[in-house]
């Protein structure tokens, strides 16, 4: 394990540091990392930590996930408002049906396994997204319409919609119904865990006040109260939905409210712990991408992604109707809202495994859309992020 870690950190920053100097995003050579070490290239990473693959992806996610919350401001998010709600779940259901539609004309299945394609790839990846969105508040592009908030905050709600539509489509397949009614689990998984995460920080805020706590110390005990929420969300599934990683969120969004300059200090701690968190997370996705996979999608599969991330972007164009912000402000959160990768490298396998007929072509494509959506999706909020967006001093 020892010699799997020094090949990861060595080569993970090493490749990063190549990409950044060719002005792409550094943790596309991250993902490189993974796929050339991974088990399906040089086979260098040890299968310990493979096999805990997706628990250190969780931890990272729990990292920047608090990060973000640290970062959001209530304010802001009431400045946005409506256009924040619908981007939690529109661009996905845009998407979703566009599979739903071209897939069977395309690949050859059937519909309810193109339903189950649509939601493996409908899921926007707050890893990409929510790293290159804190940047972009701490450096004060789209201040004044909140656009890294807007973007943010939808990015961190729409997995939850995604996966209980994944959960729903995979039961009816297998012999189970799908009940609309089952839907009703996203707006309750979302108000128990807000409504959790918000109640602990701002425990964590008088506790902080009451008590002389190093920042470390407060670090650990965040983490453990995230760890925590990620952990009850698992237990409680079959009791109450809970979305444990929003509670980590939440919990970010109270302290910094209740106590803003504890939480700001705290933060910076975050995006140290970041660098390390961040490594691992790209690696490890990169280590779960099968190229052989990609090769067997095909042109059709390249095809069925345009369009479908063609129909994201009309989705994120509608849930911006009525709003204050410009065309060229609309064309950079549609662009945005494109990377994937996270959800994809958790979901992408399990139709195959579960027996679903379709599911080298699901995986297949699952892939492909990683490769492709995340370097592309980051490259374009670097690029798009000064010719799109206005820099407000901070």
């Amino acid at each position: 394990m020892l010699l799997s870690l020094a090949l990861i950190l060595l080569t993970g920053y090493a490749l990063s540091g190549i990409f950044t100097k060719l002005k792409l995003p550094g943790f596309i050579g991250m993902i490189v990392t993974g796929v050339l070490l991974g088990p399906y290239v040089l086979n260098l990473i040890s299968e310990d930590i493979l096999h805990i693959s997706h628990d250190l992806r969780e931890i990272a996610l729990v990292v920047i996930l608090t990060r973000a919350g640290l970062n959001l401001d209530l304010r802001d998010l009431k400045k946005v408002g409506r256009p924040a709600v619908l981007m939690c779940f529109v661009p996905a259901t845009f998407e979703l049906l566009a599979v739903i539609c071209f897939a069977p004309l395309l690949l050859g299945i059937t519909r309810i396994e193109a339903a189950i394609l649509g939601t493996v790839l409908a899921a926007v990846s707050p890893a990409v997204v929510v790293p290159k969105m804190i940047k972009l508040m701490e450096s004060g592009y789209g201040k004044h319409n909140s656009i890294p908030q807007l973007i943010m905050a939808g990015a961190s709600v729409d997995d939850i919609y995604v996966i209980v539509l994944f959960t729903s489509f995979m039961n009816m397949y297998q012999g189970g119904d799908f009940n609309l009614s089952s839907l009703v689990v996203v707006p309750i998984s979302i108000v128990l865990g807000s409504a959790l995460g918000y109640l602990s920080g701002f425990f964590l805020s008088v506790l902080f006040d009451k008590l002389h706590i190093r920042d470390t110390i407060k670090i650990m005990i965040m983490l453990s109260f995230a760890f925590l929420f990620v952990s009850l969300e698992s237990a409680a599934k079959d009791i109450v939905p809970i979305s444990g990683l929003l509670a980590v969120m939440a919990m970010g969004i109270a302290l910094l409210k209740h106590s803003e300059v504890r939480a700001k200090r705290v933060a910076n701690r975050f995006s140290k712990i970041w660098v390390f968190a961040e490594l691992l997370l790209f690696v490890l996705v990169g280590a779960a991408v099968d190229l052989s996979y990609v090769a067997s999608a095909g042109i059709m599969a390249v095809l069925l992604l345009i369009i479908e991330l063609g129909f994201r972007s009309l989705g994120v164009f509608i849930c911006l109707i009525k709003t204050p912000l410009t065309l060229k402000e609309r064309l950079f959160t549609s662009v945005a809202y494109l990377p994937k990768a996270t959800v994809q490298a958790a979901i992408g396998a399990i139709p195959l495994a579960a027996g679903v007929a379709a599911g080298n072509v699901i995986l297949a494509v699952a892939v492909l859309t990683i490769i492709l959506t995340a370097p592309l999706g980051a490259l374009g909020i670097d690029l798009l992020t000064p010719k799109c967006l206005e820099r407000h001093p901070m």
